[in-house]
Order: structure tokens, then C-alpha cells, then sequence
């Protein structure tokens, strides 16, 4: 097996310094987005724009360019990684000392997921030197911090691969997600009636107390192994002297399994619904879907492929849920198998994000592999 060599590896520490400096907070991806460009266009490669930012309004569209198959028959291999960040509080400016990338100010590094695109980046430039046994799809998206927008505006039929690969898991490289929950945003809106706290409080209705009542009702915390239930934001009333009029409590719920988040969710608004009810208040409860569970079974060829190139490596593969959403649950529910592998990054969205030289340089070499495998096995 080839590893990457030594100028790889330092082109792919240079690239992922200059991408991170590069501010890219969900909304303003324009200049990472010409980055990529530019970076893809340097290989020789066409670049497809969609028109997604009039829908994500992330200031561009996604990126998608093609190295073809070498042959009729070959498979073709989707990588995909997101180019937007949480927001960042302070500058970038990338500190590399004992084989370490941090920020040297308290913000994010921005490895989530710009390690992943650097890789991704890094992999093209070998694979358009040197046509590998497999077609690349190599899609970088937007707006995937602020429920995978992006990917889900991208039009799926464009692509033509047999499965497909995200990086974006944050833990030790072998880490390979077989399966993922459905993730439902609750918001309830409670409509009281506002009074004179001192004077006339029992002309109020307290749309507080209403919402505390739901929260009452409502399963939190770990609800079994497969299935969480999370009250994150309660925001309401104006004034402590002041009946409060307003409430609106955000709630989510994950599961593994889809009909236990579809009956958590019921569970949810029927307790809104009581609440509501029993104190006089009205209530307006939304709920948006933002992906759907999937499991992908430990022989399907896109777990042997990743599992063999880890090996090769030599990683041992570890085949885990997780309780997060990636761009794969966008592609899982649209009919594409695609795999999110663990990339190495650690404290994604803290200042304390950091990522290590051996881990770019270790997923470098799986993705190389990555290639090699799903072009040599038996389609």
C-alpha cells in the first residue's frame, strides 16, 4: 500500500491551516466556498455551483466536482464534507506545535469539518495525477451546522456514485457510524394573559406556568439506550411584576429508532396541548423533522470497503451508533448509502477544538486506501 509522501503530507498541513484562517461561520461561506474553487480548479477539475444559497442563504451553493471512472462498470465513490463552522468569537490563527493544531485565541479552529474538506482536497490532487480504480464524487456542501441545509437543498440525483462517505464524526480515527436517529425540533408558543402581578393577578393567565406544566409531563434526559428527550430553551415574560403573557419552550427529541421519536413526539405536544388547557392559556406547537434514523448493515460495501482501509492502515475498525446528525442522514434518506467516518478531530465547537498532524495525515492515507478498495472489490 501506498502511504502519502512527505510533500503530501505538507501540502495537506499548509492547505489546513490557509482553510481555517478562513472565516466561515454558517451564512458567510462565500470566501471558503472560492477556496475550494479555486483549490479544484488548480487540479484541472470543473466545479458545479448549485443555486441553494437563495435557499440556505449561505452565500454560495454546494460545490460538486467529478473525477470519472476508469472504465465502463467501475463504481464511482462519493467523499463529502461541509464548509461552513459554528460561529467563531474570535479570530482564527493557527498555532502548530508538537504536532498539534489549535487556535491560538479562545475560539473554534474550525477542523469541523475543514480537516475533512482539506483531506478531501489533498486526496483530489494525487487521484487527478494518478486516475485511481473508482469515479470520485467530491461534494463539499453548506450551511450543515444549522440542520444540514445544505445537503438537503442539493439535488441527490445529481450524483451518480454507488455510496458515498462523510467525515464528520469527532472522535478516534476507526470509528465508523452504522447507524443514527431521527432528530424532531419542537417549538411551543403559550398565550396567556397579562396582569398586574401586585394588583390584579388573578385576571392573568401566566403562560410561564403553563410551560412548566407541559415541561412537567414531558420524559428528559436519556429516556432508554436508543432514545433522548432534551427541554434546551424557555424564554418568556417581560417584567417580574407582570403576569406573563408569552412562553416559548424549544424541545427536541432524538431516537434511534423512528416510531419511538414519532411517539415521544406526540408525547410531547399532548403535554403542551394539557398544559394548555389546564391552566387557560393557549398554545401553538410546531415540530419540523430535521432527519430521519438509518441503519446500515455491517456487510454492505460501504462498511467492508471503509473496515479494510482502516486495516490496511493499521486501525481497527469500530462500528458504533451515534446520537448526532451529518450530511449522511440527508443522503441515507434519499437512497444513497453513505458512511460517516470518525475523522480524528476532538472538542469540535469548544476553543479547546484541536486537531492532531498524525490524525490529517492517518485519514489522508484511509482515504487514499478508501479509493483502492471499493475500485478493486466486486461492485
Amino acid at each position: 500500500m501506498e502511504r502519502a509522501t512527505d510533500s503530501e503530507r505538507a501540502q495537506l498541513a499548509d492547505l489546513f491551516v490557509r482553510l481555517c484562517e478562513i472565516p466561515s461561520p454558517t451564512g458567510d461561506e462565500a470566501a471558503m466556498a472560492a477556496a475550494v474553487r479555486a483549490e479544484l480548479e488548480s487540479m484541472g477539475l470543473a466545479v458545479e455551483e448549485d443555486d441553494t444559497d437563495a435557499e440556505t442563504g449561505a452565500g454560495a451553493g454546494n460545490l460538486l466536482a467529478r473525477i470519472p471512472p476508469p472504465e465502463a462498470g467501475a463504481r464511482t465513490m462519493l467523499v463529502c464534507a461541509h464548509i461552513d463552522t459554528v460561529p467563531q468569537t474570535a479570530p482564527i490563527e493557527v498555532d502548530r506545535s508538537e504536532g498539534l493544531f489549535r487556535n491560538r485565541n479562545d475560539a473554534i479552529l474550525g477542523a469541523d469539518n475543514k480537516a475533512a474538506v482539506a483531506v478531501f482536497l489533498q486526496a483530489a490532487r494525487r487521484w487527478t495525477a494518478r486516475r485511481p480504480p473508482v469515479g470520485i464524487e467530491l461534494l463539499f456542501t453548506t450551511s450543515e451546522e444549522t440542520g444540514l441545509r445544505g445537503a438537503k437543498a442539493f439535488d441527490r440525483n445529481r450524483l451518480t456514485a454507488d455510496f458515498g462517505y462523510v467525515y464528520d464524526h469527532a472522535s478516534a480515527i476507526g470509528g465508523l457510524v452504522v447507524a443514527a436517529p431521527t432528530h424532531y425540533a419542537v417549538t411551543a408558543d403559550f398565550l396567556g394573559r397579562a396582569a398586574h402581578a401586585g394588583i390584579r393577578p388573578e385576571a392573568g393567565r401566566n403562560a410561564i406556568v403553563a410551560a412548566a406544566q407541559a415541561i412537567g409531563r414531558i420524559p428528559s434526559g436519556r429516556v432508554d439506550p436508543e432514545t433522548t428527550v432534551n427541554v434546551g430553551v424557555i424564554q418568556g415574560g417581560t417584567a417580574g411584576n407582570v403576569v406573563a403573557e408569552r412562553c416559548r419552550v424549544e424541545i427536541e427529541v432524538r431516537s434511534l429508532d423512528d416510531k419511538k421519536a414519532s411517539d415521544l413526539v406526540s408525547t410531547v405536544v399532548d403535554a403542551c396541548t394539557w398544559a394548555a388547557s389546564a391552566t387557560e392559556t393557549d398554545v401553538d406547537s410546531h415540530v419540523e423533522e430535521h432527519f430521519r434514523a438509518y441503519r446500515i448493515p455491517e456487510g454492505h460495501p460501504c462498511v467492508e470497503v471503509a473496515a479494510g482501509a482502516l486495516r490496511d492502515c493499521g486501525i481497527e475498525p469500530v462500528l458504533h451508533p451515534t446520537g448526532g446528525g451529518s450530511d449522511a442522514s440527508v443522503f441515507e434518506d434519499r437512497g444513497l448509502r453513505c458512511l460517516n467516518v470518525a475523522n480524528g478531530t476532538e472538542a469540535n465547537h469548544t476553543s479547546d477544538e484541536r486537531v492532531t498532524a498524525q490524525a490529517l495525515e492517518k485519514m489522508l492515507d484511509v482515504t487514499f486506501r478508501l479509493a483502492e478498495r471499493a475500485g478493486a472489490e466486486t461492485a
